[in-house]
């Protein structure tokens, strides 16, 4: 059973954009807590954005704080990440998850942490070409 489903994913050159969306199919799992992350060939997936739904709290991985924006749209049930300015570097496939429970600090939040969330995408490829 399908229940989160990536697209958007492609080729762009260095300095282009895409928007990532990610769809829940289903209201049968937790999605307070929704998050990108991504992985790159021979690499460690690695946490990107994430998304707490009751107050709309965002995270970003420092690096991309300035080239990368997540958003919800609960209406669709969406989750986006728009990516600007993209560079080689960001050359991954990229996962949508969600089922996580969020920790405090400062505030409710969900932590960009791969290893408790339980429902992952299939992935959607990104490639940028220098």
């Amino acid at each position: 059973q399908v229940q989160l489903v990536e697209s958007g994913g492609g080729s762009v050159e260095a300095g282009g954009s895409l928007r990532l969306s990610c769809v829940v199919s289903t209201d049968t799992i937790n999605t307070d807590c929704m998050s990108w992350f991504r992985q790159a060939p021979e690499k460690q997936r690695e946490g990107v954005a994430s998304f707490y739904r009751p107050t709309e709290s965002t995270s970003l991985a420092d690096s991309l704080h300035r080239r990368f924006t997540i958003s919800r749209d609960n209406t669709k049930n969406t989750l986006y990440l728009q990516m600007n300015n993209l560079a080689p570097e960001d050359t991954a496939v990229y996962y949508c998850a969600a089922d996580r429970q969020p920790e405090y600090r400062f505030g409710w939040y969900c932590p960009i942490d791969p290893t408790a969330y339980k429902i992952w995408g299939q992935g959607t490829l990104v490639t940028v070409s220098s």
